[in-house]
């Protein structure tokens, strides 16, 4: 879904979606600094723990796991917090507008900028496609077209930029709904 869909849901849920800070922190479920959402094994015991690509990415997909595109919410077990489908199956959008990370910038985290909010939206636009002009925020998660050899960027401190107007099959999102304290 292309994220203005995205927001309009969100606006008719009374929801919002996460910061990218708050949906990696959610992704880590308690597990801070662990390579997956699980820990820091790929597949402990030999099972799988998310909806990845298996085999030679783009070419050859072994479906090892019984799925060739997406998964049923479910089917891998839930995260520290109790949060299914962390990692793999879709990238999800955040609320924060992708901001490179200088090298010598302070981070949170291997990938997340110290401010946790991200850059602006102007600052967003590929540099190297400026004439497009089109803004782009962070998606986080990875999704079944990810494969170690490629793309291993379904580990909680991954993420992507994403164009906002731009929808595919393997980007979805979650919201949060926030409470007073």
């Amino acid at each position: 879904m292309a994220l203005e869909d995205v927001e309009a849901f969100c606006r008719w849920a009374e929801a919002t979606l996460p910061t990218e800070a708050e949906w990696e922190f959610a992704a880590r479920g308690g597990l801070d600094g662990a390579i997956f959402p699980w820990g820091d094994e790929e597949r402990p015991g030999g099972q799988f723990m998310a909806n990845t690509w298996q085999g030679h990415f783009p070419w050859q997909n072994t479906e090892e796991d019984g799925y060739v595109f997406t998964s049923p919410v479910g089917t891998y077990p839930a995260n520290g917090h109790g949060l299914l489908d962390m990692a793999g199956n879709v990238w999800e959008w955040t609320s924060d507008w992708f901001a490179a990370t200088p090298p010598s910038a302070p981070t949170a985290s291997c990938c997340v900028p110290q401010n946790p909010r991200g850059g602006e939206r102007e600052a967003s636009i590929n540099p190297h496609h400026a004439h497009f002009r089109i803004p782009r925020k962070v998606v986080k998660g990875g999704s079944h077209l990810c494969a170690p050899s490629y793309c291993l960027r379904y580990r909680p401190a991954a993420r992507q930029p994403q164009d906002i107007d731009t929808g595919m099959s393997h980007v979805g999102f979650r919201c949060v709904i926030r409470t007073q304290a």
